[in-house]
């Protein structure tokens, strides 16, 4: 389940800067195949996400995340002041379809992790990763 969280520090007290959410699109092996994941015009969603994003988060397209699984998958970084306030990284899986994109946009262009609650059928995409695959995507 994705939450926020309840203990939430002021952004301007925890000495936050304006560092935006990051979208991170994974495009490798699986994830953006049309043969594992067919029906998907993935470069527009990769086009959408950019334009519906442009001056409020960082989209980029990533290698392969390791959860071949849970194609497409999607992880949304908190802003500096998502991070301050609790927010953590959310991994997002089988985002194959508009209504998930646009659910997505509407929660990073409301503050994203840690600042806006997400619509709650983005429960139904959030999964959790082992330590070694999300430390491959941060560190």
């Amino acid at each position: 389940m994705i939450s926020n969280n309840t203990r939430r520090r002021s952004p301007e007290r925890a000495g936050a800067t304006a560092t935006p959410c990051g979208v991170t699109v994974c495009r490798g092996c699986c994830c953006g195949d049309p043969a594992k994941v067919p029906g998907v015009d993935h470069a527009a969603q990769l086009v959408r996400l950019r334009a519906d994003l442009d001056g409020v988060a960082r989209v980029r397209a990533s290698e392969c995340l390791d959860v071949c699984d849970q194609a497409n998958v999607m992880v949304i970084q908190p802003s500096a002041a998502g991070r301050a306030a609790g927010g953590r990284p959310v991994w997002l899986g089988l985002v194959n379809d508009e209504d998930a994109l646009s659910d997505i946009t509407a929660w990073v262009r409301a503050g994203g992790p840690g600042l806006a609650e997400p619509p709650g059928v983005l429960d139904l995409y959030a999964f959790s990763v082992s330590r070694r695959v999300e430390k491959g995507l941060t560190g």
